[in-house]
């Protein structure tokens, strides 16, 4: 296979230098935008605006205590709480709005997520995703259809037509016997010569016919068929247009892709303990996913039987959670206005960990601090082990409920599988950070991050808040 442009290497002087300079433009945004929403409030209230801080802040504090009520609790205090948590900021926004500082607030609160933005996506220096240009069709195709996923999107764009079309023998969930194993179907293809592998289907059946992929070094086809697709949707793929995945198998690059692995088990975007996983055990939470989860969640979250979990990454270790969230790669943090929830790259060899842990009231009410509070921790991790002080542990892998032996270690394995996609495609993968480096993005503004030998000064993520190091 020959590489196209996508390619790593050495770039150019001219191109290095529009990177450079796309860069050192995003720097200067991002530290504008931050000035900017400093001094919107400052302008409009003087010293003052000290104090509508403060009360903003004490309106996100009780709206995330009457959330913890409403969710932790039942009878009255439930509904107290749900009453609170929509008061407190509509109680908020009425006093900025009596006294003028609505409008200043609002254009601060957009001036600061562009900041966030901007310098988060300032030191990526533009570098897509290696790529790979195919110029070899596969000769026995192979696809396995869930024609009951994303309410029928199978049928409904006649992916089964398609990709018969398109030369693959395509295999539809549901036909023969019931209770398929996708796995084994997969491993059967592959030993009757597939040389290509695809699902279109959600999440959970793509990673595990992903898995086999990988395992026999075959390239795999995501067709986006489910629900939400998450996968698809870091891969730059057409949610809305599934049948455009297909383009891959005739007109497509590769991309080397981590896998996630939870003990023996795959996950393409994550795995969920605690809370959330004890949930989707009930067998109603399916049918009522709503009164299934209000019902649980006063148990799981403060009853005797309340999971508590460890886990150790490394030499951090955090004890006390009640949830846990192992991402395949780490997921772009919520104020990121660009890309909200979303994983910026696939290929950092690294497991992303969202690590909550709220047992009251006050600690309800830190949570706004973010990752300052204790209660809410982020790290990123080669391996991360955990346990709970049990013999299991339910775990939901890609929206797919498990039970693992305790404890489990979760590990990326970088590079896994080789991901087969369009060459043209809504969105391209950069390897961006996931968090803003602001004495990076300060020294990149002023030019100083570009030495004259080339060399460039790489700094990491400070210290995680609420852990200890063993």
């Amino acid at each position: 296979m020959e590489r196209n442009r996508g390619d790593t290497g050495r770039p150019d002087e001219a191109g290095a230098a529009t990177a450079r300079e796309g860069s050192a433009g995003r720097a200067r945004l991002a530290l504008l935008a931050l000035l900017g929403s400093i001094l919107v409030p400052l302008v409009a209230a003087g010293l003052r605006s000290v104090l509508w801080v403060l009360v903003g802040v004490a309106g996100l504090a009780l709206a995330a205590v009457g959330v913890w009520w409403a969710l932790a609790h039942t009878g009255a205090l439930r509904v107290l709480g749900a009453v609170l948590s929509v008061a407190a900021p509509v109680t908020v926004l009425a006093l900025y709005a009596a006294f003028g500082m609505l409008g200043p607030a609002l254009l601060s609160l957009a001036l600061w997520a562009l900041a966030v933005t901007a310098a988060r996506t300032a030191p990526a220096h533009g570098r897509t995703l290696s790529e790979q240009a195919v110029v070899k069709e596969p000769h026995a195709p192979w696809i396995l259809m869930n024609p009951r996923s994303g309410g029928g999107k199978v049928g409904r764009f006649q992916l089964a037509e398609k990709a018969r079309a398109a030369g693959c023998k395509v295999v539809l969930l549901g036909e023969g016997l019931p209770g398929q194993d996708v796995a084994e179907l997969a491993r059967q293809a592959v030993a009757e010569g597939a040389d290509l592998l695809a699902v279109a289907g959600g999440d959970g059946t793509q990673a595990l016919v992903a898995e086999v992929a990988a395992r026999h070094d075959l390239p795999f086809v995501v067709v986006p068929a489910g629900t939400r697709n998450h996968f698809a949707l870091d891969l730059g793929l057409d949610r809305d247009d599934p049948a455009a995945a297909l383009q891959a198998l005739t007109d497509g690059v590769e991309l080397r892709i981590d896998l996630g692995y939870a003990a023996d088990r795959v996950f393409v975007n994550n795995a969920s303990f605690g809370t959330y996983a004890s949930v989707v055990t009930d067998p109603a939470y399916r049918d009522a996913k709503a009164r299934t989860t209000l019902r649980a969640l006063p148990g799981l979250l403060t009853g005797e039987a309340a999971l508590r979990l460890r886990i150790r990454a490394g030499r951090t270790r955090v004890d006390g959670l009640q949830a846990l969230l192992v991402s395949n790669n780490p997921y772009g943090r919520a104020v990121d206005a660009a890309r909200p929830g979303r994983r910026e790259r696939l290929d950092s060899g690294l497991l992303g960990l969202v690590c909550v842990r709220v047992g009251n009231t006050a600690e309800a009410a830190r949570i706004v601090r973010g990752p300052h509070s204790g209660e809410l921790v982020r790290l990123n991790a080669e391996e991360v082990v955990v346990e709970a002080g049990t013999d299991t542990l339910p775990v939901g892998i890609d929206g797919e409920h498990v039970v693992l032996p305790s404890p489990v270690v979760c590990r990326s394995a970088p590079g896994a599988l080789r991901v087969r996609v369009p060459r043209r495609r809504p969105r391209t993968l950069r390897g961006g950070g996931a968090t803003a480096d602001w004495p990076r993005v300060a020294r990149l503004a002023l030019g100083r991050l570009f030495p004259a030998q080339g060399q460039h000064r790489i700094s990491g993520p400070g210290p995680a808040h609420g852990v200890r190091d063993s």
